[in-house]
């Protein structure tokens, strides 16, 4: 058996997440089939328990083509000159980390790489602790600083920038709750299954209706509210900011 949290987006109330963690039967080994199994499991067993049907497994691993272009490594942004730079590649060219007193990165060059080679990057493993995240997709604007608080959200902020700029806006309103069953929330902070919810919850009431607010005012909106962090496996309430 194995337990993984699954992201209900909220409409009202004073969460934007709930987080609910399903025990499920796991399905060892690499092979995509396998992955999907587990996947089925752990939707069998979130509809036996809750009586939700529609419920989206938001990974590469996913039997449905939108959970597969919802992954964070096919979502992205255009930039003027035609470049697409996606979330994972984006977020990971974000990084800044801090060895000794010694600042290191951001690593720019990492957002023109793919997300696989995005991930792997050598220097993300070696230069020491992240210390906070620097944000400039071109050097016409200035970057911008976030910090590690509150948990997920500048990731969550660079996801949602990204889907509510795709085709695929629309049809995850459809859905009552998302999985990532390669998210484990013991190795793990971010997940795309909860930045999905998250859209979801900040659209329905009404915070989505132009652009995605810049970062003084998105962190203001999560600030109104109780957040459940993704990692949190107990399913614990935490005060963000």
């Amino acid at each position: 058996m194995a337990n993984r949290p699954v992201f209900v987006p909220r409409h009202d109330g004073e969460t934007l997440v709930d987080i609910i963690n399903i025990e499920f039967d796991w399905h060892p080994g690499l092979a995509v089939s396998q992955k999907q199994k587990s996947v089925a499991s752990l939707h069998n067993h979130y509809r036996e328990q809750t009586g939700a049907c529609a419920i989206l497994e938001v990974s590469s691993k996913s039997t449905e083509e939108l959970g597969s272009q919802l992954s964070a490594f096919n979502m992205g942004l255009q930039s003027k000159r035609g470049h697409f730079f996606s979330v994972e590649a984006l977020f990971q060219s974000s990084k800044v980390f801090e060895d000794n007193g010694k600042v290191n990165g951001p690593f720019r060059e990492i957002m023109y790489l793919s997300s696989a080679e995005a991930k792997r990057y050598d220097k993300l493993k070696s230069s020491g602790n992240i210390a906070c995240f620097s944000y400039q997709p071109n050097t016409a604007r200035p970057a911008v600083i976030w910090q590690l608080e509150p948990k997920t959200a500048f990731y969550d902020w660079l996801y949602i920038n990204a889907l509510h700029i795709s085709p695929w806006k629309e049809r995850v309103m459809e859905y009552e709750a998302f999985t990532d069953i390669e998210f484990n929330p013991k190795k793990s902070v971010n997940c795309q299954a909860y930045s999905v919810a998250l859209y979801q919850a900040l659209r329905v009431r009404g915070y989505l209706r132009g652009a995605v607010p810049a970062q003084d005012e998105f962190l203001t909106i999560l600030k109104r509210f109780v957040l459940k962090n993704s990692s949190d496996k107990n399913d614990m309430n935490i005060s963000l900011l």
